[in-house]
């Protein structure tokens, strides 16, 4: 390795900028330092591993490899076909045969000359490939939900703050204009005092039932559950990485999308709610979260044609929100120009692209492990509620359960061996 490749990995596993925050804006590099203008040297470039490289997987891999400051390296996956698959993509691409794969994650976070890893498996398997990528020194961008548990999460976050790291959560939302500005109308009192947010993320998953089948010989099935307790092969788990099943995800498979923007709205990316409550069949129809400033949050089923949108209601209009979707109340609200010294939030209109820029720059992604981490205890707080089927406090400072040691319990799930935190 030369010189000049030790001096930029260096610089690019170098400490946080002290001033750097969550609120900052990203620093806009020269386009010739991003190789826009194609004089990115290969010394210059930014190395990606992808651990996991299914359908969101590869999708993730291609916008990488799209990117001229980047060049993906290596790929892992505890499944040979989507490993062999993206490792040819990958020298396809590159018109060579130099892209590594591996079955095991641990074999390409430890390559020094890795200086990102792209994590996009199984929800049970976002905790331990991030903390261990970080202590490995290298950045991470970790698909949403962030974590299984609470526990993982405030891990995770402890892990990225530990070694210095730049981590982005993949909400892409928070990197569409149109959730920037409904959340900047909300936080500016265009539709006077906040009082109800509603959600449609659906309810908890259900333990897994599924029938035994053969493992396919291209599969290491042990693997692939991990830390989750041991049970038969059946090739659904696989298709939809365990989506809807409560071993493997949680109600955070879908509200990771939608609450997470609600906690942007609410300007609640370091807190939480105080008080969580089931649905009753009497008092409360709807999973309903309470806020310490009186902000009530309502989460209903989930439904295709409400899937990710947010409603904010306060005393003066409303605004809604959505992929593609803006409509507030009164009607000319949509038309409003943030004022120069009213409150505008982290800008960014590429989620990658800022991540991309924040491993250069040492500034904190737009979609931070912190955010990433409040926005999936929510979720999870709500799992947690249904599978007790009563209120709970929680103290979103201290991150437990007030006066409450069954509830607290559930803040971790024990982890088959030999995985741990």
């Amino acid at each position: 390795m030369t010189k000049r490749e030790i001096d930029r990995r260096q610089f690019l596993r170098g400490a946080a900028l002290t001033a750097a925050t969550v609120s900052g804006f990203p620093y806009l590099a020269r386009s010739s330092a991003l190789g826009k203008d194609g004089s990115v040297t290969p010394s210059n470039r930014i190395t990606v591993g992808c651990v996991g490289v299914g359908g969101q997987g590869t999708n993730n891999m291609r916008d990488f490899m799209s990117r001229k400051q980047v060049r993906v390296i290596a790929v892992c996956d505890v499944n040979a076909n989507n490993r062999s698959r993206a490792r040819q993509l990958v020298n396809d691409n590159y018109g060579n045969k130099d892209c590594d794969s591996y079955n095991d994650f641990r074999e390409l976070v430890a390559r020094d000359n890795i200086d990102v890893v792209s994590i996009t498996t199984p929800d049970h398997w976002h905790a331990i490939p991030s903390i261990e990528a970080a202590k490995s020194g290298k950045d991470v961008f970790c698909e949403k939900p962030l974590s299984l548990t609470i526990a993982e999460a405030r891990a995770m976050v402890n892990a990225v703050r530990r070694y210095e790291r730049v981590f982005q959560t993949g909400s892409q939302q928070r990197s569409s204009w149109n959730f920037r500005f409904a959340c900047e109308l909300v936080r500016n009192g265009y539709i006077g005092e906040l009082k109800t947010v509603t959600v449609h993320s659906g309810g908890a998953p259900r333990p897994c039932n599924l029938p035994a089948e053969p493992i396919p010989d291209y599969i290491d099935w042990d693997l692939w559950l991990g830390q989750a307790p041991w049970r038969p092969f059946n090739k659904r788990l696989v298709a939809h990485q365990g989506w809807g099943y409560q071993e493997y995800s949680s109600m955070a498979g879908a509200g990771s999308h939608d609450i997470d923007i609600a906690q942007w709205g609410m300007g609640m990316d370091d807190s939480g709610p105080v008080e969580i409550v089931p649905p009753d069949g009497k008092d409360y129809e709807l999973l309903t979260y309470k806020y310490a400033n009186g902000v009530i949050m309502t989460n209903g089923a989930f439904r295709n044609d409400r899937a990710w949108i947010v409603l904010f209601t306060g005393t003066k209009g409303k605004v809604e929100v959505g992929r593609g979707y803006l409509r507030t109340w009164p009607e000319t609200l949509k038309d409003v120009k943030i004022g120069v010294n009213e409150i505008h939030l982290y800008e960014s209109n590429d989620h990658k692209g800022n991540f991309l820029d924040c491993v250069r720059t040492r500034r904190r992604a737009i979609c931070d492990v912190e955010i990433g981490c409040r926005s999936v205890i929510v979720c999870l707080l709500g799992n947690i509620a249904y599978e007790l089927n009563r209120p709970l406090k929680w103290d979103p400072q201290k991150e437990v359960f007030v006066g409450d040691d069954q509830a607290n319990r559930l803040l971790s799930r024990p982890m088959r061996s030999p995985w741990r935190l």
